[in-house]
Order: structure tokens, then C-alpha cells, then sequence
């Protein structure tokens, strides 16, 4: 592990691990949680996959172990954490609201960055109904998508005997379908459309694997992307800088800080 991802962040956002599914990283997630040090960490929902553990068989092994030991340690060094349920641990939903020693619950937060932006952190699924149309289409790609990720995490088994580094085909293969493309473009509109209902000048979310960081019209969209392909993750510096971080703590992308705003630094994140 290099040492960029031992910096001290202000806040760093994770979503979609999917713990417990068979295509979960779950080792290389436990070695980035490992080595993080922030002040908050935000779980933006997917993080154990209890769909896929109810209705398959679970895999849980000594990588999944550790995740959760990693994220009782930063809690025991005093990270504060936020957890934002998704659409696969949805049943925790039950318990937003619930505040826990330097943990909370909530059903989707507003995040205020030490430049003084205010962005809404939710997971995504909410807006399944304007992007998704439903029907044989719809699903004979759920059945796809996973025939991909089984393919993906074959091909990464032998890279690593070949001492290569990961490659996600999934992405690869994502990136050339127009219909993913269209689907996605759906996703980022109804978010950023989302923030600036909200007056927010922003979105951070999950959900549609796809890892990105840019404005539109000045309202950040920032999607942490997931630990089943492309193993990303957001964090903001101490200055307000937003970060897309790859798990080996390269920077794929960033946003620069904007003109400080008085006392935005010292605000809490809030229930939206």
C-alpha cells in the first residue's frame, strides 16, 4: 500500500463494497480502510449486500472479517462514522435516526466541506424510477451485468498470478454500450437535478458502479463509485479539495477548493 492514503483527510465516502456477495473486494478494501486516517467516513449505502445474502449463498470469509474490524478501529480512534443505507442493506433503514457512540444512521445527509459547500450524500437508488424502465430488457442486464463480474474477477485472479495490477472489465465493458452510457447520463441528471431542488450545491452518491468527479453548471456530482469494479473511493482534503482516489491511493481525479466561506470549516454534516 503507497503512502498517499495514510494522509489525514477531512471526510472520505465509500459505498457499494457489498459485503457478503462473491464479487466483493473485500481484501483490498480492508487494505485501504487499514491505512485511512479522517475525521469522518461516510458508508453511502450497498455496504453489506443482505439481498445477496438472502437469496444466495453467502461468502464471507477472514477479507470480510477484517473489514469490519478496520471500520471498529477508525471508530475506536475517533473517526466519526455516517452510514447511508442502500437499496441492498435497505432493511437498516429501519433504524435511521438511530445515533450510536461516533456513529449514526441516517436516510441521506448533507455534507459541509471546509470550503463551505454543502452537499447532499445519498445513496442513489431513489432514483431508479426515472432511470430505469423496467421489463425483459431490464432484467436480462441484471443477469448480464453479473455474468460480467464473474468474468471480471476470473481475468483479475489470473492478472495477479501474472503480477499485474487490477483491470476492470466491467468498466471496460460499460464504458462501450451506449445503453450503460445513456442509463448513467439518466443517473448524474436526476442527482444533480436532486441537489439543486434541494439548494445544495451538490450530490455525493453510489449505487450505478461508476466511479466520477466534475461539476455541471456549477453543482458538483461526485459518485464514490464501488468495491466490486472500479475499487474507488472520495475523500476531501483539509483545504476542502475533493479527491476520486483508486484503492492504491492514486488520484484519479479532483476538484479544487473553492473561496473559504466564514466558520464553513467547523460544520457539522445534517440530516437532510
Amino acid at each position: 500500500m503507497i503512502a498517499p492514503l495514510a494522509v489525514r483527510r477531512r471526510a472520505v465516502f465509500v459505498s457499494d463494497v457489498h459485503l457478503g456477495s462473491r464479487h466483493c473486494h473485500a481484501a483490498e478494501f480492508a487494505d485501504f480502510l487499514t491505512t485511512l486516517r479522517c475525521d469522518r467516513l461516510y458508508l453511502v449505502g450497498d455496504i453489506v449486500d443482505l439481498w445477496w445474502m438472502a437469496s444466495r449463498r453467502a461468502n464471507w470469509n477472514a477479507a470480510h472479517n477484517r473489514v469490519v474490524e478496520a471500520l471498529h478501529a477508525l471508530r475506536r480512534d475517533g473517526t466519526e462514522i455516517i452510514y447511508v443505507p442502500g437499496n441492498h442493506d435497505r432493511p437498516a433503514r429501519r433504524f435511521c435516526g438511530l445515533v450510536l457512540p461516533r456513529m449514526a444512521i441516517r436516510r441521506r445527509s448533507i455534507h459541509v466541506t471546509a470550503d463551505g459547500r454543502r452537499l447532499l450524500v445519498v445513496h442513489g437508488d431513489d432514483y431508479d424510477a426515472v432511470t430505469h424502465f423496467g421489463g425483459l430488457q431490464e432484467r436480462f442486464g441484471d443477469w448480464l451485468y453479473y455474468r460480467i463480474l464473474t468474468g471480471n474477477r476470473l481475468l483479475n485472479f489470473a492478472r495477479r498470478r501474472c503480477g499485474l495490477r487490477y483491470w476492470s472489465l466491467a468498466e471496460f465493458l460499460k464504458r462501450h454500450s451506449g445503453a450503460a452510457e445513456r442509463y448513467i447520463a439518466r443517473f448524474v441528471e436526476a442527482g444533480v437535478d436532486d441537489a439543486r431542488r434541494r439548494g445544495v450545491d451538490g450530490i455525493v452518491c453510489g449505487h450505478i458502479h461508476r466511479a466520477a468527479l466534475f461539476e455541471r453548471d456549477g453543482c458538483v456530482y461526485a459518485n464514490d463509485g464501488d468495491w466490486v469494479e472500479s475499487l474507488t473511493a472520495l475523500v476531501e482534503d483539509p483545504d476542502g479539495t475533493l479527491r476520486l482516489l483508486g484503492h492504491n491511493g492514486e488520484t484519479r481525479s479532483l476538484l479544487p477548493p473553492r473561496a473559504l466561506a466564514p466558520t464553513a470549516a467547523t460544520a457539522l454534516p445534517q440530516a437532510a
